[in-house]
């Protein structure tokens, strides 16, 4: 009985721990993408909807995009530069 019990306690102090350390990577993610001058993607485990850049075509998340003139940009440079080819 005292084995399974010693069982039990590690493995919920495994789970604890894990769930911690999870919160704190996601965090500090957060943290550097607010640094990073972007809005953090949802963590939730809804996708993210993509755009596509009006001059590259390049699809990226809805995030990460620039929104100039009423349309998407995957950088500033693309959105000074106009639509593509």
């Amino acid at each position: 009985m005292g084995k399974v019990l010693l069982w039990v306690i590690v493995i919920l102090g495994v789970m604890l721990t894990t769930r911690i350390l999870t919160r704190y990577h996601e965090s500090s993610q957060r943290r550097s993408a607010e640094k990073a001058g972007r809005a953090s993607a949802p963590i939730s485990g809804n996708p993210e909807p993509m755009v596509r850049c009006a001059h590259c075509s390049i699809h990226i998340p809805r995030s990460e995009a620039v929104l100039s003139g009423g349309k998407t940009w995957c950088c500033t440079e693309h959105a000074k530069l106009g639509p593509g080819a």
